[in-house]
């Protein structure tokens, strides 16, 4: 029997929730437990790691998985490598969903790095106010820079204090507006912009903002990752779990 295990914490994983449970295809969702008030599902959900590939590979084992559909973010690297090897050893079929890269449009001005070490270098040297969109697990190589300015938009308030010595945050749920996003750079009279290139619709705002605004974006380039078989939408998703599921489940 089709039991899916979907790796979230996305929109699109969100969505592709939505889509199985209206299939009514029997699906567990899996958050990495990163936030500390997740968006409620319409299947049954888990939170918390699995304890690297080696963990997740006997969760697939124990809870006989016949598919996983990796929807993390982009940037989640790590779980993404896990999910393949856990997948290659435990033979069962994974598909990533995964949103497209942003693209840069006329207008903009964009500096790709590498990593957060790239972005930290990339920045002025003289003082500049610098919307870090980046979320707060990598906000401590910034303080390479500390004659900057920094704001920064997380989903949670922040416990203790920022690992900064001049930053604000703001705290908010996306998806965002252009129009809220640029009346956000410009209350703060921001300079530059640093952001993980994350693609999709929700993020974007931020990045259509800068190019109104006339301001120079530090855009981290996707973590690399081994081969593995992708899709940009829940529908594709869809066919492929019905392309593998059983033929008896198909209705050969």
């Amino acid at each position: 029997m089709t039991r899916i295990l979907l790796l979230g914490g996305t929109t699109e994983a969100s969505r592709m929730a939505r889509a199985l449970a209206e299939a009514g295809l029997p699906a567990v969702f899996s958050y990495a437990g990163r936030t500390e008030a997740p968006v409620a599902q319409p299947i049954p959900t888990r939170v918390g790691g699995f304890g690297g590939p080696e963990g997740l590979a006997e969760y697939i084992r124990a809870e006989a998985i016949t598919h996983v559909i990796d929807a993390t973010h982009p940037f989640a690297a790590q779980m993404s490598r896990n999910a393949i090897t856990a997948c290659a050893v435990s033979h069962t079929p994974l598909l990533a969903l995964e949103r497209p890269a942003w693209v840069a449009q006329p207008g903009d001005s964009w500096t790709h790095v590498p990593d957060i070490a790239g972005a930290v270098a990339a920045l002025p040297d003289t003082p500049a106010r610098v919307f870090l969109a980046i979320g707060k697990q990598n906000l401590t190589a910034f303080a390479a820079k500390p004659q900057h300015h920094y704001l920064l938009r997380l989903v949670d308030p922040p416990e203790g204090a920022l690992p900064l010595p001049d930053a604000q945050a703001v705290i908010a749920r996306g998806p965002f507006s252009p129009e809220g996003d640029e009346a956000l750079l410009r209350a703060h009279a921001i300079t530059h912009l640093v952001a993980k290139n994350a693609g999709g619709a929700g993020a974007e705002a931020k990045l259509i903002a800068a190019r109104a605004l006339h301001l120079p974006v530090i855009l981290i380039d996707r973590p690399a990752l081994p081969p593995r078989e992708t899709v940009a939408s829940v529908d594709k998703a869809l066919a492929w779990i019905a392309h593998h599921r059983p033929p008896a489940e198909r209705g050969v």
